[in-house]
């Protein structure tokens, strides 16, 4: 596995190469070109890969479409404001998800948030991004199994937002982001066997709050 001193002397020799597609290059030593050259077009390049996946968890955060905006956006501002510190000692995206969870435990732990109406995402429903559900509808169901799936769904939402802020976060990323054990580790400066507990307890809350739908 590449080191943080491997990544940045590869991003230094692709520099020194001159201009090369950006999908060539490892996300990392994209945003070390974004510190060493204030290349705007290497920080555009990562906004429009991560913008979507990033809105999609702070939305799983807060259930406030306008908020899981400015939440991201804030995201992609604290990256940029942070270029010429960043040094590659994680992967870009565990360093990325680590402003995020941050902004988003600490806004959650202010406010008292509640579903806007308008466009609603289900926790059940495939993520755009992963493709990954919490629960798989079957097609042959009637109306009576449908009914009871949709308040299934209604109390999953419920009760992942009344978990506490790490372990909401955690779950999510576990779920929605396809994140392994360390990665969700790294994001929240926690040991991998922390990480652990720390999801077993929310799964075990969820399947204790939900038992009646089992």
């Amino acid at each position: 596995m590449p080191t943080a001193i491997d990544t940045r002397a590869r991003g230094v020799a692709a520099m020194a190469a001159g201009q090369v597609p950006y999908d060539s290059l490892t996300d990392a030593e994209v945003m070390l070109r974004v510190g060493a050259q204030d290349d705007t077009a290497a920080y555009e390049y990562l906004v429009q890969k991560f913008h979507r996946p990033i809105i999609a968890f702070m939305y799983r955060m807060t259930r406030n479409q306008a908020t899981a905006e400015e939440l991201a956006q804030e995201t992609f501002l604290r990256v940029y404001r942070s270029r010429q510190s960043y040094a590659a000692e994680a992967k870009f995206s565990t360093w990325l998800y680590r402003i995020a969870t941050n902004l988003a435990v600490n806004y959650a732990r202010d406010h008292k948030t509640e579903a806007t109406p308008g466009k609603v995402v289900s926790l059940d429903e495939p993520d755009e991004e992963t493709g990954t559900t919490l629960d798989v509808a079957d097609p042959t169901m009637n109306v009576e199994q449908h009914l009871l799936r949709q308040e299934r769904l209604a109390a999953i939402k419920k009760h992942v937002l009344a978990l506490p802020e790490k372990q909401r976060a955690a779950v999510l990323m576990h779920k929605y982001q396809g994140m392994n054990y360390s990665e969700i580790a790294s994001v929240l400066k926690l040991s991998e066997s922390a990480t652990k507990s720390l999801l077993f307890r929310a799964y075990e809350a969820l399947r204790e709050r939900l038992k009646e739908f089992v």
